[in-house]
């Protein structure tokens, strides 16, 4: 098993699912090794870039043949986390809480939501793919039971941070927050902050410069 550095910087952290995405492909394709030009090309990412990202797991290729692929991927799987299961609980059963629960790719790369809370009557009882829905209230009881470390809030942006201090209060390790509203944390607990709406704005703005570029050189 190779030797990671203890810090792997987090622009690094976010390319690297890319390479491994990027290798299953190739393996699927009869490939049976990867090099960082490849993945230069494949990505649009600069192959210095690439190699510099790759050292952070200490990967050793081969001149002129590259990585071998097989352990390309489970090196990457194991530094990522995606080899181990983590368990995760889900606040918010709304649309986008529903999508996350039918989401079985989740599980692919090492998040298993194995319950959800919400506080409609409507909902709670039901279960979406074999999930089963639970009242807030029952909050303690499954957590003991189910072992769950990760909390992933998809609430309301009202119910925010209410949600997220009882998370922190029943001991949750990580809060993987898709709500637009920057919730606070304690320091020893993890805190991911994942807002479509942000990159929807930043790709918003990206449309209007590149329109109002092609209009300054018309």
């Amino acid at each position: 098993m190779p030797k990671f550095h203890n810090k792997i910087p987090e622009p690094t952290l976010r390319r690297l699912p890319w390479y491994l995405s990027y290798a299953k492909i190739a393996k699927q394709m009869g490939e049976a090794t990867l090099s960082s030009t490849q993945i230069s090309k494949q990505l649009k990412v600069d192959t210095s870039q690439v190699a510099k990202d790759l050292s952070y797991v200490q990967l050793q290729g081969k001149p002129r043949v590259g990585y071998n692929i097989n352990e390309f991927i489970e090196t990457l799987g194991n530094c990522l986390g995606f080899a181990n299961k983590h368990n995760a609980l889900l606040f918010g059963v709304g649309s986008l809480g529903e999508s996350l629960l039918r989401d079985n790719g989740l599980t692919q790369y090492g998040l298993t939501i194995v319950a959800a809370f919400d506080i409609n009557p409507n909902i709670v009882g039901k279960t979406i793919c074999d999930i089963p829905i639970y009242d807030i209230s029952n909050f303690a009881t499954i957590k003991q039971q189910t072992q769950a470390s990760i909390g992933v809030l998809t609430v309301p942006v009202s119910q925010a941070q209410n949600v997220a201090d009882i998370m922190v209060e029943q001991g949750l390790q990580a809060i993987w927050n898709f709500t637009p509203y920057r919730i606070t944390v304690p320091d020893d607990v993890v805190l991911q902050n994942t807002s479509i709406y942000a990159h929807l704005a930043v790709m918003f703005n990206r449309i209007y410069e590149k329109k109002e570029n092609k209009k300054q050189h018309r």
